[in-house]
């Protein structure tokens, strides 16, 4: 037994020195468990030392490399991850806000049919009343507006207003009678400081004499109470005017008059602030770029604004445009080159010029509702269509170039004072000329382009009012039906199927060489 005994405790005591290692090797995970035994081995103990030595280092480093974590630190760091956590809580209302305001303008534009391009365009007018708390605008401006009859906004007027008054450049294109004239005075008049006569601050460029004499008259209402100086440049006025001494704030002109006051009246223009070119794709037309670039040049300001306003914009005109704006903002309301979608559009074949000309006393007869404009392709053939007409009961009158400027300023007063029912005239007053109350535009003959019709059956259909167009068509037109078809469908005119199918002619202007009205009066006496 007591063998067996002391066999089976005989591992109890076991050689240190033989099995070292493993011991060591023992130690160490003892160690880790319970730090506090003690092994009774000096070498094993230096050992152990040395190694925990290194440890706590590493654990040093570590806690020095993170001390933003540490609770025996300072609070200061604890602070900033506050403040910098308010920061970013604000950013981030901040962007909500703005993404909220976002959506809500891109609703506001749908419901109007705005479209822009560009980025950081200004919120559109919900009112006119935000003018004021907007942008500050002078109370007798909008008591100006009330009083000519504005109520609410076109929206033209929404989008453009907003961009002009914040400093950036515009193209902007919007169906005719729109309201684009107040659209690009009223910022320039908001800008002003009545009563300054310190140089021109505003040039308004327009392709015709009667739309100039038009823009003026317009501003001048919008103005009515301050010294602000409005001028239209006349001839008289290109040729002796005395500008160094004129107070002048807004100047009107057609570009061959402002060329010409530039160039031999050395008429001051560093002052513009802004350069508005109204029906900007007729000025940019062959025969008016030279004077463009002159009246660009003169205006030497560095911080000028530039904006072009018209119902057509190609985008040739567009991109010669840009080369001489900086970050302009593009609104197009509607469609682009698309006509006023309160317009009743016809087409009417007349198979012949008899045929027309039938076809128009017909039309007199069965509906005379003045006022009407008869638009035709030349002044030789207004002289003659005038003449004809002269032979029935119809009070009309024409306009044209040969007239004297005196004399077509009386064509317009009469007919716009109801004296005259019927206006013949050919392209020179399509353009921006705006007629109150317009009910009927008859194209005699075919217009040369979609722009031409557009821009012709635009005097109708005005400040939402409704309106009517007949265009008379011959054999002869009917190769170029199809780019007018096109203005109708998208204004929501019916259109026969195969108009449609009729190939479209890009880029060519239809002027052909039409035989002479007749003057010859008819058997039945007229």
């Amino acid at each position: 037994m007591e063998k067996s005994s002391s066999f089976l405790f005989a591992g109890i005591r076991f050689d240190r020195k033989k099995f070292a290692n493993d011991f060591a090797r023992l130690s160490k995970k003892e160690e880790k468990v319970l730090p506090g035994v003690e092994t009774g081995a000096d070498e094993l103990t230096e050992k152990r030392t040395v190694s925990a030595g290194k440890r706590r280092k590493r654990k040093t480093n570590v806690s020095e490399s993170i001390e933003g974590f540490s609770v025996f630190k300072s609070s200061k760091p604890v602070a900033a991850v506050g403040k910098k956590k308010e920061v970013e809580d604000e950013i981030l209302q901040e962007k909500k806000e703005t993404n909220r305001q976002i959506e809500k303008d891109a609703i506001l534009r749908k419901k109007y049919g705005i479209h822009i391009s560009g980025h950081g365009v200004p919120s559109p007018l919900q009112n006119f009343a935000e003018l004021r708390s907007r942008y500050s605008c002078k109370r007798y401006l909008l008591q100006n507006l009330a009083g000519l009859g504005f109520k609410e906004p076109t929206p033209i007027q929404r989008q453009a207003i907003p961009v002009l008054l914040s400093g950036r450049e515009c193209f902007a294109c919007a169906p005719t009678g729109s309201g684009k004239t107040l659209a690009f005075i009223f910022p320039i008049l908001m800008k002003l400081k009545p009563g300054a006569m310190d140089g021109i601050h505003a040039v308004v460029l327009c392709p015709t004499r009667e739309l100039a004499a038009q823009t003026t008259r317009e501003c001048k209402k919008l103005a009515k109470g301050k010294k602000i100086y409005i001028k239209l440049m006349t001839k008289e006025l290109a040729r002796c005017g005395d500008f160094k001494k004129m107070p002048c704030d807004i100047l009107v002109s057609t570009p061959l008059r402002l060329e010409f006051a530039i160039r031999k009246r050395k008429l001051d223009l560093s002052r513009v602030e802004y350069l508005i070119l109204d029906e900007s794709d007729k000025l940019f037309e062959l025969g008016f770029v030279e004077q463009i670039d002159s009246v660009v040049k003169a205006c030497s300001n560095p911080s000028i604004i530039r904006s072009l306003f018209s119902a057509t914009l190609p985008d040739s005109v567009e991109e010669l445009a840009r080369t001489i704006m900086h970050d302009a903002v593009r609104v197009i309301v509607g469609r682009k080159n698309s006509a006023s979608e309160l317009i009743k559009q016809k087409l009417i074949f007349a198979g012949s010029e008899e045929g027309k000309l039938l076809a128009l006393r017909q039309s007199f007869a069965e509906s005379l509702n003045p006022p009407i404009l008869v638009f035709v392709q030349s002044k030789e053939r207004a002289k003659d269509l005038y003449k004809e007409l002269a032979f029935d009961n119809i009070k009309a009158d024409v306009i044209h170039a040969d007239l004297t400027q005196t004399q077509r300023e009386n064509a317009v007063d009469s007919f716009r004072a109801g004296k005259t029912w019927v206006l013949i005239a050919t392209d020179v007053i399509a353009r921006g000329m705006d007629f109150k109350g317009i009910n009927c535009v008859i194209n005699y003959d075919f217009p040369e382009s979609a722009a031409a019709y557009i821009h012709r059956i635009g005097r109708s259909g005005r400040a939402g009012r409704s309106g009517e167009a007949l265009t008379l068509y011959t054999e002869d037109d009917v190769p170029f039906l199809r780019n007018i078809a096109n203005v109708m469908v998208a204004s929501g005119c019916e259109v026969p199927s195969w108009i449609l199918a009729l190939p479209k002619l890009r880029r060519k202007k239809h002027r052909p060489q039409r035989d002479s009205i007749s003057i010859q009066p008819t058997d039945d006496g007229k």
